[in-house]
């Protein structure tokens, strides 16, 4: 969001959740995605097959710092041995890689790259389930709308990608994902 605010770039695509305290900052155009918060654990773990959050119970996790994953969903995991957070994306899932930790909770975008970079890695997707993650309508509504940030007031922009964006489905912004996670670069 610096990088904006001062103008360095016009706008950012960078999975921003469009989040009220971000919209003090910057205006948004979208959302060109919807996240889904899952899980991420070893394909050899014992929390593998786990169907619901309630079954990754007494499990050591981590999310990466100053997000709804680590701040809303961890805590509703029975009797999670919440580690300090990461502070970023990549710490978070070395430190399931290394072993530091069972399995980590971020949205699935994020766990899809995990995952390409990562083949031993899984998808623990609650969604649709009673086992799922719960949130208000406010704070689900906040982090799950990822947006193109753009610096506050520069309406030109802001319109001429919604106009883009207006004319596109749910499905495509999910193949656009899947475009851009299969590209990544692999670090290894």
């Amino acid at each position: 969001m610096p990088g904006v605010q001062t103008r360095t770039y016009d706008a950012v695509i960078a999975g921003q959740s469009m989040t009220a305290e971000r919209s003090q900052q910057v205006d948004f155009a979208g959302p060109y995605f919807y996240a889904t918060m899952v899980c991420v654990t070893k394909s050899d773990s014992p929390y593998a097959n786990a169907t619901s959050i309630n079954d990754l119970s007494g499990g050591k996790c981590t999310s990466q710092e100053s997000t709804i994953w680590y701040d809303q969903c961890l805590p509703q995991i029975p009797d999670a041995k919440i580690q300090t957070a990461a502070e970023s994306a990549p710490a978070m899932i070395m430190s399931l890689s290394t072993n530091m930790v069972d399995f980590v909770c971020t949205d699935m975008p994020t766990a899809q790259g995990a995952i390409v970079a990562y083949p031993n890695m899984k998808i623990l997707n609650f969604s649709g389930t009673d086992g799922y993650f719960k949130f208000s309508d406010d704070i689900r509504a906040e982090n799950v709308n990822i947006g193109v940030s753009i610096a506050k007031g520069n309406t030109v922009l802001k319109d001429s990608i919604n106009s883009v964006l207006n004319k596109m489905t749910a499905d495509d912004f999910n193949n656009l994902m899947a475009d851009a996670i299969a590209i990544q670069p692999i670090n290894e």
